[in-house]
């Protein structure tokens, strides 16, 4: 069969927006909010085990603050948690329309490259649409949301990753198989998720999943990398490449 679509994650593999990006916008949100709540950069890697934000805040009130309850009368803790929520995509937007939240080394040329072959292109992420929207429009280009055939994002599924329903649902919009799909993920939840819906998956580390467990991925690396700025393969035999690039992925995909 033959390639036929690239399915992206966005967090941690379109761009390093965890620890410069969610993390700081999480911080503004509690401040603004009047909370004493401050997440360092080690705290926010252990809470990147919980996916979704709304989910991750929650998790960290039952675990340091289970007491808690909402500030405002009007809120129950859920409403409340929701618009903590809204706050921090509204920062996480400032910070990308300011250029601090770059793409990741070798995205920008991987997908130009797969849009000059052909090939579909689509998002499976639990980040809000939101956030996908604010992170192509001004790191990517302008038009690129139009770039994506399928777009999956937040809370569009009931089970987010690990689960696979984020793919699965991103599969069924494309009208393909799996095997006529890579995936490109960074964390091990995101390995989880596309190998649950038997997809050859393309890892990406980062300072928060360096060391997680890969098991099942075609490809590690620490980069998607440039001719000129190589990537560092961690598992896969392609260490001759210096780069991810079209030749890699169509023998990758032969493989079985």
């Amino acid at each position: 069969m033959q390639l036929e679509a690239l399915i992206f994650d966005v967090d941690g593999t379109l761009a390093d927006t965890e620890r410069d990006g969610h993390r700081v916008a999480f911080n503004q949100s509690f401040a603004e909010a009047g909370l004493d709540w401050n997440w360092s950069v080690d705290q926010y890697g252990e809470l990147l085990a919980i996916t979704g934000g709304k989910e991750r805040m929650r998790h960290y009130i039952q675990q340091h603050d289970p007491d808690f309850e909402s500030p405002r009368p009007d809120q129950d803790l859920t409403a409340f948690i929701g618009g903590l929520h809204a706050a921090k995509t509204r920062f996480y937007t400032q910070l990308l329309a300011a250029g601090q939240i770059p793409l990741r080394r070798g995205v920008r040329r991987l997908i130009d490259a797969a849009r000059a072959d052909n090939l579909r292109l689509a998002i499976a992420t639990t980040t809000t649409p939101a956030n996908v929207e604010a992170l192509l429009v001004h790191s990517l280009a302008p038009e690129s949301m139009d770039w994506f055939e399928v777009i999956g994002a937040g809370d569009v599924v009931a089970n987010k990753k690990p689960g696979s329903d984020i793919y699965d649902l991103v599969l069924q919009e494309l009208g393909l198989e799996a095997s006529a799909c890579l995936a490109f993920e960074d964390s091990r939840n995101g390995i989880l998720s596309s190998l649950g819906a038997n997809l050859k998956t393309i890892i990406t580390t980062n300072h928060y999943t360096e060391s997680h467990n890969f098991e099942g991925a075609a490809l590690v690396a620490d980069q998607l990398g440039e001719p000129d700025a190589p990537m560092t393969v961690q598992h896969g035999g392609f260490e001759g490449y210096r780069c991810v690039d079209m030749t890699l992925l169509r023998e990758l995909h032969r493989q079985t």
